[in-house]
């Protein structure tokens, strides 16, 4: 991997491994509605002028019953059940919960019809990936969480699909676009119910509203152009690996910026369910052709 490819590599490990901490502290003082509304007004405000820029709206609206399907699993449904789930879940909790993302896009893949089989590695990582999630929710869950839990594993769900969609139906459109238009509709479906809600920002604590700000600029906008460079850079197999990153630097935030606990459960479900999903998500290698 070039410095370039390792740079953009690192960058995104952080900037997607830190909106865990964010939405806990948002959530802390404004409604979660007016969180995914703010973060996604942001977010488009600075990606559509740019792929306008560019010309890349041509053409979409061949594409809109895929790009509002990819809207509703990727953006409208899971953001708003990780900020209702951060109500309840530690950030760490909910950050290790969705590295099962890969674990279920493979699954996806294959019931769909992908075209690797499930060799015994990637079964393997799969079981693998469901020992970590039942020792770290059987270690450490209180049964008033089972209702956040519930709304992560939809969120799992909708990330872990979404990407079927783009791969298999907008494989010609540009990911910024497609991110772009998704932001757009998410903030225009939230507004009804966000924008009387706008009153929650005066006197407002500033650590929460730079929560949102750096959610909606940062972690939304400026992470969606610099993952699709990183696919250009790297290839999207590679791209995909900052998934297993990510947890880690939730958990580490969540701990050290927010105090919360380090726990068994974490401890064990966390390296557990990261090589499950190494292996779950382990491409085939080509076997070597055998001379004539």
């Amino acid at each position: 991997m070039s410095r370039r490819g390792w740079a953009l590599f690192v960058a995104m490990s952080v900037i997607w491994g830190v909106p865990y901490l964010l939405i806990k502290v948002a959530v802390g003082t404004f409604d979660p509605v007016l969180v995914v509304f703010t973060r996604c007004s942001l977010g488009a405000v600075l990606l559509v002028p740019l792929v306008v820029a560019r010309g890349q709206l041509r053409g979409l609206a061949r594409h809109w019953r895929p790009l509002l399907a990819f809207t509703v699993l990727e953006m409208t449904g899971p953001w708003l059940l990780l900020s209702v789930a951060e109500q309840t879940l530690s950030s760490s909790l909910t950050g290790l919960l969705v590295a099962t993302v890969p674990f279920v896009a493979a699954l996806a893949g294959r019931v769909v019809g992908g075209e690797e089989p499930l060799s015994r590695v990637r079964i393997g990582g799969m079981v693998l990936g469901v020992l970590g999630i039942v020792a770290l929710l059987g270690l450490d869950v209180r049964g008033a969480e089972l209702v956040a839990i519930g709304a992560v594993v939809l969120t799992v769900l909708g990330y872990g699909t979404a990407p079927l969609i783009i791969s298999r139906k907008l494989s010609d459109v540009p990911g910024v676009a497609a991110s772009a238009v998704a932001l757009t509709v998410t903030a225009l479906v939230y507004a009804p119910f966000a924008v009387p809600r706008l009153g929650q920002f005066s006197g407002a604590p500033l650590d929460a509203v730079a929560a949102v700000v750096v959610l909606g600029l940062v972690c939304t906008a400026l992470a969606l152009v610099l993952f699709f460079r990183l696919i250009r850079e790297v290839g999207p197999q590679r791209a995909l690996v900052i998934t297993f990153v990510n947890p880690a630097v939730a958990v580490l935030l969540g701990v050290l910026l927010l105090g919360e606990p380090f726990t068994v459960g974490i401890a064990v479900g966390l390296p557990v369910i990261l090589v499950g999903c190494v292996l779950a998500t382990r491409r085939a290698r080509t076997p070597a052709p055998i001379p004539a």
